[in-house]
């Protein structure tokens, strides 16, 4: 009978198959080199690492959304911030988990900041007294500056913000993902399975080709058991100054 690793991605072809480790779906997966080598896999020591770094975080969230450009950085800060001034007693982190398309640096008004390393790992750039930031984006030479990594590389960064980032007691930590359904959100959502995900907020537009990518997001929580704490409807009260129809505008005015 062919075994599949508890934390496989979906349609994982086993570690008795001729294609594990070869197989498409297995791009990207924390075991593909364990399966293409023969070896059987076993549990992944950093979930036990990263469980025991955010054993202070009380509420871990995740902002998602199968489109992109539908706000969903500008939700996770405004939440963020909300949440600081709410209660200047909470402390609130933010992990910026683009790889590729790090803007919290930017929408948070901090861009340029360094992140300082210590014994206890990398301190989070503080934003205000009680809101954090970290991002791939202070680990860069310039803003320029273009991330092209494939996922393994990508999952290996995650796995290290998880792991090595000192974010002290924090009552929430907010993360701020790219868009789709793919490696970084598998590995965050495999990673977090020890620490205990709190939940994911869904970001929208009310466009139904946003619609169409956002259901597969929460197709996607069903399938990894992540819950679906609510869902935000961006934009909904935009209206056009030309045609004044709408978000579902064409940009034209009306004669």
């Amino acid at each position: 009978m062919t075994s599949i690793p508890d934390n496989a991605p979906h349609q994982c072809p086993g570690t008795q198959s001729e294609d594990a480790g070869k197989a498409s779906a297995c791009a990207g997966c924390p075991n593909q080199n364990i399966c293409a080598s023969g070896v059987p896999a076993g549990p992944d020591p950093a979930v036990e690492l990263i469980k025991n770094r955010l054993a202070n975080v009380k509420h871990k969230i995740l902002v998602l959304s199968g489109k992109g450009g539908v706000g969903k950085s500008t939700v996770t800060s405004l939440l963020g911030h909300g949440l600081a001034k709410l209660n200047p007693d909470l402390n609130i982190g933010i992990l910026d988990a683009d790889i590729c398309g790090p803007s919290q640096p930017r929408v948070l008004g901090v861009r340029g900041e360094q992140v300082h390393n210590s014994g206890s790992g990398w301190s989070p750039v503080y934003v205000t007294d009680n809101l954090s930031l970290m991002s791939i984006g202070f680990l860069l030479g310039s803003p320029d500056d273009a991330v092209i990594w494939r996922g393994p590389k990508k999952n290996g960064m995650i796995k290290q913000f998880l792991s090595e980032v000192d974010w002290g007691d924090l009552d929430y930590l907010l993360i701020d993902t790219p868009p789709g359904t793919s490696d970084e959100h598998l590995s965050l959502v495999q990673y977090l399975a020890g620490a205990g995900a709190t939940g994911a907020v869904l970001v929208t537009t009310p466009q139904e080709v946003a619609l169409l990518d956002v259901r597969k997001e929460i197709q996607f929580c069903r399938k990894v058991g992540l819950p679906v704490l609510g869902v935000v409807e961006n934009m909904a009260l935009f209206v056009c100054p030309n045609c004044k129809v709408g978000i579902y505008c064409t940009g034209r005015k009306r004669r």
